[in-house]
């Protein structure tokens, strides 16, 4: 015989279970239905908006050797090392671009990162060092010849300084560490002078 007390702990139990299962059941019946009809718990979140704005690029022309002013409407973010990154990458596209003036494989990708660093300048006011790091995919597509890999750094030096003019010197890196050369030619190893850049440019409009 089984105790009376048992058989009562074991209706309680089988209804708990019975209860449990059928809300589990329930619980499954609802999560299928939302992501049948793409309902999400999680609250969307905005799309952030980049606004368009005015940038200078100041790019090589390979005819005259010479560096020329263009003013390029893009999407900037708010960010000065972003910003950076995101108007050297419009230079580079330009370069990639067919019947480009200075033509060099890679866009935009070709710009890692650019770091902005500050440092004291011979007027004892802080200025901002720029170290710009490309992609080694770049460096090994780039054309070799001195002044065709001259033409890049001093154009990416002046784009750097036109659209931060706190930006006085520069730096360059390969997939994050220093290299001799860009491509044969053009020396990496030293700090450039946005000012000695400017001195040399032939600006048209």
């Amino acid at each position: 015989m089984i105790p009376r007390y048992q058989k009562i702990l074991f209706a309680i139990l089988l209804i708990a279970s019975l209860g449990m299962g059928f809300k589990l059941w329930q619980l499954r019946d609802r999560a299928h239905k939302r992501l049948l009809t793409g309902e999400s718990s999680a609250p969307t979140a905005a799309p952030v908006v980049t606004p368009a704005e005015q940038a200078t690029l100041v790019a090589a022309d390979d005819m005259d050797n010479s560096l020329v002013s263009q003013v390029h409407t893009l999407p900037l973010p708010a960010d000065p090392g972003s910003r950076a990154r995101a108007i050297l990458g419009r230079l580079l596209d330009l370069y990639a671009a067919p019947r480009a003036t200075h033509p060099v494989p890679g866009g935009a990708a070709s710009v890692a990162q650019v770091f902005l660093l500050p440092v004291p300048d011979a007027k004892n006011k802080t200025g901002q060092l720029a170290v710009v790091d490309l992609t080694g995919t770049f460096a090994a597509s780039h054309p070799s010849g001195l002044e065709t890999e001259s033409l890049t750094v001093l154009s990416i030096c002046a784009t750097l300084h036109a659209n931060l003019p706190a930006v006085t010197e520069v730096r360059f890196l390969v997939d994050g560490q220093p290299r001799p050369t860009l491509a044969g030619h053009a020396d990496l190893t030293r700090t450039y002078l946005t000012s000695d850049v400017i001195s040399t440019e032939g600006t048209r409009q």
